[in-house]
C-alpha cells in the first residue's frame, strides 16, 4: 500500500462493517482498496483485524471464492482466525446436529484452501491451520466425517510417503483434503489423527486398525464424535482477553468473545 497511513483507517472501517454484519459493505472497502492500492492493501489489513473479526467475516461467504478475504488472507491470519468459529454455535445446535456444523466448517476450510491454484499458498495456509490445538481439534472434526477412509489414508502414508493419493474407497470429499494436509505437514496430519482416534501414538498401530461399517457394532478402539470434538473446540476458543493480554491477568476461555 503506497500509504501506510491509511491502514489503521481502513482496517478499522472493515472491523466496524463486520462486526455490524455488513459483510458486502466490507468486502466493497476491500475491493475499493484493491483498486486504489494492489492486492497487498488488503493483505496487509486481513493481517491486522482481531481474529475474531477475521472469523466472522470469513464464515459469512463459507469459503466461496467471491469474497476478497478468502483470497487473500494471510495463512497465519487466517489459522489465529479458526478458534473463533465455536464461539457462535448453540448449544442445542452442537447437541442436535453437529454434522451440519461439521459440513459448515467442512465448506469454510476446503473453500479457503483450494480457493487458489498455488500449491504454495495451499500448504501455507494447511501447515498454519493444523500448527495448533484448536486447528488439530478442527481437522479432527472434518475427519470424524469419514473416519474409515482416515484409516485407509493412514495405511497409505505409511506406504508411499507423500506420494499418496486422494483415492479412497468411498472416494469421500474429506480424502483431498486430508491428502493436501499430509504433504502440508505430516506432523499437522498426525495431530489430527490423534486427535479423533486418541488410543493411538504410532501411525503404524492406527494403519493396522479395522474400522467396521456396523454402527451397532461395538468399536475396538476409541474415537471421538464429531459432537464430543465441537464441544471440545468450544473449550478451547481463546477470550478476547486473551488475543492481547494484560500484565496481571488471567487468561479465561469461552468468555467476552465479541465483546
Amino acid at each position: 500500500m503506497s500509504d501506510k497511513a491509511n491502514l489503521p483507517a481502513l482496517s478499522k472501517q472493515v472491523s466496524e462493517l463486520v462486526l455490524a454484519g455488513s459483510l458486502q459493505h466490507a468486502e466493497q472497502a476491500f475491493s475499493e482498496a484493491v483498486e486504489q492500492h494492489g492486492d497487498l492493501a488488503v493483505v496487509e489489513v486481513l493481517a491486522t483485524l482481531a481474529p475474531q473479526v477475521t472469523a466472522l467475516h470469513l464464515s459469512g461467504f463459507d469459503g466461496g471464492k467471491t469474497s476478497l478475504a478468502t483470497l487473500l488472507v494471510p495463512p497465519k491470519a487466517w489459522a489465529d482466525s479458526l478458534a473463533f468459529f465455536a464461539a457462535t454455535w448453540a448449544d442445542d445446535m452442537i447437541e442436535d446436529d453437529p454434522e451440519r456444523i461439521a459440513e459448515s466448517l467442512f465448506a469454510h476450510v476446503h473453500g479457503v484452501v483450494f480457493s487458489t491454484d498455488d500449491q504454495q499458498r495451499r500448504h501455507d495456509l494447511l501447515a498454519e491451520a493444523s500448527a495448533t490445538d484448536y486447528g488439530a481439534t478442527i481437522f479432527a472434526i472434518l475427519f470424524s466425517m469419514a473416519p474409515k477412509e482416515m484409516l485407509e489414508l493412514a495405511g497409505e502414508v505409511l506406504a508411499k510417503g507423500q506420494y499418496i493419493t486422494a483415492h479412497t474407497a468411498s472416494d469421500s470429499d474429506i480424502a483431498p483434503l486430508a491428502v493436501e494436509l499430509i504433504k502440508a505437514s505430516e506432523d499437522g496430519w498426525d495431530r489430527a489423527l490423534f486427535e479423533l482416534f486418541p488410543d493411538f501414538r504410532h501411525s503404524g498401530d492406527l494403519a493396522d486398525a479395522e474400522y467396521s461399517d456396523d454402527p451397532d457394532e461395538e468399536p475396538k478402539f476409541l474415537q471421538r464424535s464429531t459432537k464430543e470434538l465441537l464441544y471440545r473446540l468450544r473449550k478451547q476458543v481463546p477470550s478476547t482477553r486473551s488475543s492481547v493480554p494484560k500484565q496481571g491477568a488471567r487468561k479465561s476461555l469461552g468468555t467476552g468473545i465479541f465483546s
